[in-house]
């Protein structure tokens, strides 16, 4: 009996070290643009090796069936930050340099939720929800930001590195110097292909100072890389170092930035304190040839509501919370990320409505189903699919397409196709490519997902069917 007392007291005192030892973790996010689904090691990337993204999945989760927020970027981050479907706040597309709206003040972020729990935040890499004052990132949360407000490829640079100085491409001329700005300041102008260069390893020594000024309280760090959106650029250190070319050797700057930031949990004693995730914002603009990157087998890329313009590669690391090298094949995706978050940090959720759900059984190694279902919207408020278990069922729409047409190479990018879809039904267990329509074999499952359509479509809206929804909110404007 005694010995028994003894067993649960330890047992007890065990349990409040590692409660203790995990309140308040830091959060640490790790966003890619353009990132492939197939563009790590753990997905088949060849003629490069990723040896840090594999730590990670080899000590901590990697996520099969995880999806960005929307195909495209501003979309994308807006879900990410609010744990809400873009098209719900007003955000939708990528917001261009003479955009004059961005993320809305009243829209709560990860950053502000968490700075009100006493957490410091940090952010160092591309905003890209709205580059006027109102909307950057010290205005939604963030303590500290350095880094581009837009894409890299919003600049009056050609395609060789040259100013456009013609009348070829109006548009991209007619563009400001991309900026790099500081809090609300710009401190440098980026205007060439070798300025470009120094972002990642910019972006990534700034993160680790930001880990080691914080390593006494908790932090959030957001840490948005500006690539490998194209243009694409490495540093010295990585040139010419893969058998891939130059989108190779910039995988290897990436996964050595990755490597910067766990050495510097690491080396602080934090490992058993902070969570790190790594995923990307869509996947590969795949009409850029070899500088893009690979959806894995997955059908098209970004800009599409296909699995390979959606699903992310993804991978969760938390030393003693996470358990080592564990597969999670749930459905889940960045909108579940700020809900998770506030169950493990305490912190509050937004009074409003968000989509997000709290994935944290599926972190702890749980089987359980958090999410039931995802709705695909793109454009402006265009409901194109919806997935529930492993069924996906593509709603009537027009698509951009990289079928039937030739990528170009060097950072020039191709022409589009165009395609029409009708109502069709996917298997994703046993066609992830999206290959063979089953919609005639299975009427019972597509009438399910016309269900759940409606709903979304009565609740967010859905341009393409003419509806208004009952449940959205705007976007922040001048």
């Amino acid at each position: 009996m005694v010995r028994y007392f003894i067993y649960v007291l330890v047992l007890f005192s065990t349990s409040c070290t590692n409660i203790e030892k995990n309140s308040s973790p830091n959060i640490v996010i790790i966003f890619m643009d353009d990132l492939g689904y197939g563009d790590i090691s753990n997905f088949g990337a060849i003629n490069y090796k990723t040896p840090n993204i594999d730590r990670m999945a080899n000590q901590g989760m990697l996520f099969t069936n995880f999806y960005s927020a929307q195909a495209v970027c501003s979309a994308s981050r807006a879900g990410l930050l609010t744990g809400t479907y873009p098209n719900r706040i007003g955000i939708s597309g990528a917001l261009m340099p003479y955009s004059k709206k961005g993320l809305h003040k009243d829209e709560i972020t990860i950053a502000e939720m968490l700075r009100d729990e006493g957490y410091a935040t940090g952010i160092f890499g591309k905003w890209h929800l709205g580059h006027q004052k109102k909307f950057l990132p010290n205005n939604h949360g963030f303590d500290t930001y350095l880094g581009i407000p837009y894409s890299n490829d919003m600049w009056p640079v050609d395609f060789d590195g040259n100013q456009i100085s013609d009348t070829s491409n109006w548009k991209k001329r007619t563009y400001p110097q991309l900026p790099l700005i500081q809090d609300f300041e710009k401190v440098k102008e980026i205007k060439t292909l070798e300025d470009q260069s120094i972002l990642t390893t910019l972006y990534t020594e700034k993160s680790v100072e930001f880990i080691n000024n914080n390593k006494d309280r908790p932090f959030f760090l957001y840490l948005p890389h500006s690539m490998p959106h194209v243009p694409i650029a490495v540093s010295e250190k990585f040139l010419g170092k893969s058998k891939q070319g130059l989108y190779g050797d910039l995988m290897m700057e990436i996964d050595w930035s990755v490597g910067e930031i766990i050495k510097s949990i690491e080396s602080n004693n934090l490992s058993e304190n902070t969570l790190i995730i790594f995923t990307s914002d869509n996947g590969p603009w795949l009409n850029f040839g070899n500088h893009a990157g690979s959806t894995g087998g997955l059908r098209e890329g970004k800009g599409t509501s296909f699995e390979g313009g959606q699903r992310v590669p993804t991978v969760m690391m938390w030393d003693g919370v996470i358990p080592k090298g564990k597969i999670a094949n749930q459905l889940s995706s960045t909108i579940d990320i700020l809900p998770t978050i506030a169950h493990i940090t305490g912190g509050k959720l937004p009074g409003h409505k968000i989509d997000g759900v709290n994935i944290f059984d599926i972190l702890n190694g749980g089987e359980e189903e958090p999410r039931d279902h995802f709705y695909y919207y793109y454009g402006n408020n265009n409901l194109e699919a919806v997935r529930k278990d492993n069924w996906k069922l593509l709603l009537p729409h027009s698509s951009r397409s990289y079928k039937g047409v030739l990528p170009k190479n060097d950072g020039h990018g191709g022409p589009y196709s165009r395609i029409e879809t009708g109502l069709e039904l996917y298997n994703l267990r046993r066609d992830p490519g999206e290959e063979y329509d089953v919609i005639k074999l299975y009427p019972d499952i597509a009438k399910e997902l016309l269900d759940l359509a409606e709903i979304a479509r009565t609740d967010m809206g859905d341009n393409l069917t003419g509806r208004k929804g009952s449940n959205i909110r705007k976007s922040g404007k001048l």
